[in-house]
């Protein structure tokens, strides 16, 4: 007998798959949080500290299709929303405590996405020492483009990484300097969270975080992936 709703469950969530028509449905999003040396120091930190991570909601993706500008509202109660290019690394075989010599195997393919944050509560929430989550987790915080399959992606791990904001460059890096590998991530988080297929990974995001408004358009490139641009309206 087929199960029975109180009201029909929401869609499933998914991101497109470059050269397929099948499409890649989202499990769960982590976030890896200050990955960068050099965006660790303008957030007023230093170090190689432990990695450490938070979560968004699946419905929080906006999925961007190639060629196309993705459409994402300011959002409310924030009056400094930032922008945070990531590369992603989308999971297709689960496990838990997976070695970092096994990990790339367990890795899908790879997208450019953004970690928008409202950092004003963030920051509010560091000085009280609650969780960060109405910073982090709300809606449309997560756009995200194609997934290109590993073997299609090149060497990401070595790939550049920037982000412009009306034409203008914000961030500009290079994926080798992420504090903690995709790898080494990937070991960390599979020991506290038994990873699944279909969840997305953020890895972190290079300095040059700063605010965007109503009216700007971001486009956020890596190296050998699918741009993403997304108007904030």
């Amino acid at each position: 007998m087929a199960s029975e709703f109180v009201f029909a469950p929401h869609p499933v969530v998914s991101v497109p798959v470059v050269g397929q028509t099948a499409r890649f449905p989202v499990h769960r999003i982590y976030c890896v949080g200050r990955n960068y040396e050099e965006h660790a120091k303008e957030m007023g930190f230093t170090g190689r500290e432990p990695p450490f991570f938070f979560m968004k909601p699946a419905d929080a993706v906006v999925v961007v299709e190639a060629g196309s500008t993705g459409r994402m509202a300011y959002p409310t109660l924030t009056k400094n929303l930032h922008h945070e290019i990531e590369l992603v690394a989308a999971i297709g075989t689960g496990g838990r405590n997976i070695a970092a010599a096994d990990a790339h195997k367990h890795i899908y393919g790879y997208a450019v996405g953004l970690d928008m944050t409202r950092r004003d509560l963030q920051n509010d929430m560091k000085k009280q020492g609650r969780p960060w989550d109405i910073g982090k987790s709300f809606e449309q915080s997560a756009p995200i483009g194609p997934i290109v399959p590993v073997e299609q992606a090149g060497d990401v791990e070595q790939a550049e990484i920037s982000l412009q904001v009306g034409g203008t460059d914000r961030q500009r890096s290079n994926v080798s300097k992420l504090i903690w590998n995709i790898a080494e991530t990937i070991e960390h988080l599979s020991a506290a969270w038994e990873l699944q297929p279909g969840d997305l990974i953020f890895t972190g995001t290079p300095e040059g975080v700063a605010a965007v408004v109503a009216g700007d358009t971001l486009v956020g490139e890596i190296a050998g992936l699918p741009s993403l641009t997304v108007r904030i309206d």
